[in-house]
């Protein structure tokens, strides 16, 4: 019976963490499919303008990145079954080995008592005991003899069970790695596919270096112009702070600075729903290689129409236009900056109150870009400069 417990102590341990693995691996490759879906129907809008831009190229970059985190998703969770796998057959073995000793034990004690039925044998076994205390003993064995056979029936039942559901669903689990290797497989085509547009767009690109170079000069111009703005109201409310004599933030401000900070890697995106084209920091440029571009924040990609979003409480410090570069809000949140910009239009004020998902604008769309819609967006500490993509969910 040791045998028996060993099995299936193996069964209900090891088994356990592992199917909390392949849970948490099909929940984020399910995450990546959603992402390449919308991803998708962002590159189908943007391929109806024939227009060759950068935007598309941006989008196709992101969606191989994507495709090539589920094909590794994918990947993953094979490894995850193939030891799942192995580990129930393992189980299964033994199962099957402690079920043929339960049926060989359960078999010597029906031949015993098939030896033994005769009740007159039964009989003289009680009567030729020495006294009336071993005949009890005697009848005692009697009855706990035939609940062990008993029991044992029920043991060998619940065995053949169990072994059974691990046949099936070894058989399940089995079918379900040739499918993902079948949906790997299909993904690896449709990423070759991708590169292959994603190559003929940075030749297209580089016919066009001239205006290439051009846009990225506005863009730093644009970038260069909010920096200032960005600089210019810090140093005006701390100017305002000496004026009254505060040179600490308020209770409230330490409060929210502190809730902002507590809430890193948790705080909703500034948009309801989008992918990320362009990273924070210091890259080389998509199509000019010898070109590094500096970005102070992330560009979001959207769907026309799509909304800016307030990422926490805080107060609307400023509104302002940029030259070319449409709207921006700057919000503070205590010693925190979130700054949202390229909007076409802003529905809060400075000075006012917003709440977490506060509408801020409507995000502007490139009608001659295949309405390409980003939202340009940056999270500062007073001066200082992060990154977005470490304070935004995942």
């Amino acid at each position: 019976m040791k045998g028996v417990f060993l099995s299936l102590l193996l069964l209900y341990s090891g088994l356990t963490s592992i199917g909390q693995s392949l849970t948490d691996l099909r929940t984020k490759k399910e995450n990546t499919e959603q992402v390449i879906k919308y991803t998708s129907s962002l590159l189908q809008e943007a391929q109806k303008n024939e227009k060759v831009s950068l935007n598309k190229l941006k989008l196709l970059n992101s969606q191989i990145e994507n495709r090539n985190q589920l094909i590794r998703a994918i990947g993953s969770e094979v490894d995850a079954l193939n030891n799942y796998i192995a580990e129930n057959s393992e189980v299964s073995e033994m199962l099957q080995t402690d079920l043929k000793d339960l049926k060989k034990e359960y078999a010597a004690m029906i031949r015993f008592a098939q030896k033994n039925k005769n009740s007159y044998d039964m009989l003289i076994f009680l009567l030729s005991a020495e006294n009336l205390n071993q005949a009890y003993k005697r009848m005692l064995y009697l009855k706990q003899y035939a609940r062990y056979r008993k029991s044992q029936v029920e043991v060998i039942q619940a065995l053949q069970q169990i072994l059974e559901e691990k046949v099936a669903k070894l058989k399940t689990q089995k079918q379900q790695k040739a499918e993902l290797l079948a949906s790997q497989q299909t993904e690896a085509d449709q990423l070759l596919s991708e590169k292959n547009q994603q190559n003929q767009q940075v030749q297209n690109l580089q016919r066009q270096q001239r205006q290439l170079r051009k846009k990225l000069r506005e863009q730093q111009k644009e970038q260069e112009e909010l920096n200032r703005e960005i600089e210019r109201l810090i140093e005006e409310e701390a100017r305002k702070a000496r004026e009254k004599g505060q040179f600490e933030m308020t209770p409230d401000q330490k409060l929210l600075a502190a809730n902002f900070q507590e809430n890193k890697g948790r705080i909703p995106w500034p948009v309801e729903r989008g992918i990320i084209t362009e990273h924070f920091g210091v890259h080389t440029h998509a199509v000019l290689k010898n070109i590094q571009v500096k970005s102070n924040g992330i560009e979001i990609s959207t769907t026309p129409g799509s909304e800016a979003r307030a990422v926490f409480n805080g107060i609307v410090s400023k509104v302002f236009a940029i030259s070319g570069g449409n709207m921006a809000v700057i919000i503070r949140h205590g010693s925190f900056l979130s700054v949202y910009s390229n909007l076409k239009e802003v529905v809060v004020k400075a000075g006012q109150q917003v709440e977490t998902r506060q509408k801020v604008g409507t995000i502007y769309s490139d009608s001659a870009d295949g309405d390409k819609t980003i939202l340009k967006f940056q999270v500062w500490q007073e001066n200082q400069k992060m990154n977005p993509e470490d304070w935004i969910s995942k």
